[in-house]
């Protein structure tokens, strides 16, 4: 189950819809309310209360959460979404102020605009600069209202012109600074989406740092018999840019630890998997099922990463599908489950970065300047790497997904014990933790990371020696009280839940992943072998 576009119509869930829309399961849409959007409900004496705004005295429950809430899968991401009939919706005065304040403060906590360098207090310039900063302050603002309104900040024409008439400030020395106010207005319209951002200079001295590792991933994986141990402690650090794809294939399974047997491995695995393309995806004739799982990947895909321009290209889409499709096939237990795709996504990019090259920047790189061989090594790897990841967490994705459901479970009894304070914050004011943490299980984080996060914290992932399953409920137990202080000056179920699917980790590094990785290590060591620790008090 995906809540990307739960996240994005929270934001904005402040208006009550005019009709009254029958109760729905969690996760299926109802096409005759707009999606996310608190609902008008009459009760039995006839009189409308507003689901999704806390009254006074009494916090929302999960059922009303529930009820309000009738998208997820079968719409897609609120951001596809034209919403009809703003101009008659009633807007709750305090709620669009909450929602404002929030998205503000959410964008005044990213990098900020750009700043003018070398200035003279005494030049005038300084006064133009001043003006800049208070127009982009009024933009925000601006733009938190829209959202209030609207789910989603637009980009009009007008706003678009001032932004450009104020982006550029020039410094005593002449040197011209753009900002970046349009790039952050386009990605807070996409909450909760993994990010391909272009890799910083912050990013790539951070790989600079891990020159000294590649002598000893060198030796290890060069070595005549691979010491596979070695491989896992070397690798739960991070894993340096140049070596990782070879890296990943050693730690998946998917090539064999003799160096002399991987190459005759990996062709026999890429022609088993062209067999498996034309067997499955390319017959002439489909079953029901089988039609129907196809349409559904053919829906997602398309609107996977919408603002990344790399995935829109139709050689990229056709490859997922054929990935996302004969894994299906192959795992009738589950088949396909809205959110696999984006864990084909890592894979794919590191795949895709082997071939182009590790300096090539991947949001400019256009597969069809590929050859076909080095599409089908890219696709096939991907396939059979993403098969052996799964292996470990088949019960996420099995039906009513009963894994997921015990692993939030487990986090709830796992925070309940190691922050009573949080977690009795979160039950006063209604918010369960199906709620926020299905998304993080489900799809393993990669929708509340950026792309190369995601790609760092699969390094340790993958370098767990008993599986990552286990040691994943530990990282989004550390992940979640990593936000504790922002949670509890949160007084309402509302700023709760825009926090919690709207989390501030755009600007985070590699940095910021081991300190999570080595949090959630020691959470871990603490309570794994402590029997009661995943047991309901008595």
């Amino acid at each position: 189950m995906s809540s990307g576009s739960t996240s994005a119509s929270t934001a904005g869930g402040a208006a009550t819809a005019a009709d009254a829309t029958t109760s729905s399961s969690f996760w299926r849409n109802n096409s005759r309310s707009i999606p996310g959007r608190p609902t008008t409900v009459t009760n039995r004496m006839g009189s409308g209360r507003t689901i999704g705004s806390t009254s006074s005295g009494a916090s929302s429950s999960f059922q009303d959460y529930q009820d309000s809430v009738s998208d997820a899968w079968d719409l897609g991401d609120d951001e596809f979404c034209i919403i009809s009939g703003v101009m008659d919706t009633r807007i709750s005065k305090r709620a669009s102020q909450t929602a404002a304040l929030n998205v503000i403060k959410t964008h005044k906590s990213g990098n900020g605009a750009g700043k003018l360098q070398n200035s003279s207090r005494s030049d005038p310039l300084e006064s133009n600069a001043t003006l800049a900063r208070s127009e982009s302050v009024r933009l925000e603002h601006q733009q938190g209202e829209d959202v209030a309104s609207h789910g989603t900040p637009p980009v009009s024409n007008e706003n678009l012109d001032v932004q450009q008439q104020h982006q550029r400030s020039q410094t005593n020395d002449g040197t011209v600074y753009v900002n970046d106010q349009r790039l952050r207005q386009r990605f807070h319209a996409y909450p909760g989406r993994p990010q391909l951002l272009k890799l910083s200079s912050n990013v790539a001295s951070k790989d600079v740092e891990c020159e000294s590792k590649y002598e000893k991933f060198s030796n290890i994986l060069e070595a005549p018999l691979l010491n596979l141990l070695a491989l896992k402690e070397l690798s739960w650090s991070g894993v340096p840019r140049k070596m990782r794809a070879v890296t990943w294939r050693l730690l998946s399974g998917y090539l064999p630890t003799s160096l002399e047997r991987r190459q005759t491995v990996l062709e026999r695995k890429r022609v088993d998997y062209r067999k498996l393309v034309q067997q499955y995806f390319d017959a002439d004739c489909r079953d029901e099922s089988q039609q129907d799982t196809y349409r559904q990947i053919h829906i997602d895909v398309p609107r996977m990463n919408p603002h990344v321009a790399l995935f829109q290209q139709k050689l990229v889409q056709e490859m997922f599908e054929r990935i996302l499709f004969i894994w299906a096939i192959r795992h009738p237990a589950s088949g396909y489950v809205q959110g696999i795709n984006d864990l084909v996504t890592p894979f794919f990019i590191v795949f895709l970065q082997e071939a182009v090259g590790a300096d090539k920047d991947l949001e400019q790189c256009q597969l069809s300047d590929l050859s076909i061989e080095q599409r089908d090594i890219i696709e096939s790897d991907s396939f059979w790497c993403l098969s052996k990841f799964l292996d470990c967490i088949q019960d996420n994705y099995i039906f009513a997904q009963l894994g997921i459901q015990a692993k939030v479970n487990q986090l709830k009894e796992l925070i309940q014990r190691i922050d009573g304070s949080l977690h009795r914050h979160l039950q006063t004011h209604g918010v369960d933790y199906l709620q926020f943490s299905f998304r993080w299980m489900n799809n393993l984080l990669t929708r509340e990371l950026p792309l190369y996060c995601t790609i760092r914290l699969w390094d340790t992932y993958l370098a767990e020696s008993d599986g990552f399953a286990v040691f994943q409920l530990y990282v989004c137990a550390a992940f979640l009280l990593h936000w504790r202080d922002q949670l509890l000056q949160e007084k309402d179920f509302q700023g709760l839940m825009l926090l919690l699917q709207n989390l501030p980790t755009h600007n985070w590094m590699d940095s910021h992943i081991g300190v999570l990785v080595a949090e959630a290590f020691r959470l871990k060591f603490t309570y794994a072998d402590a029997p009661k620790h995943l047991e309901a008090k008595s």
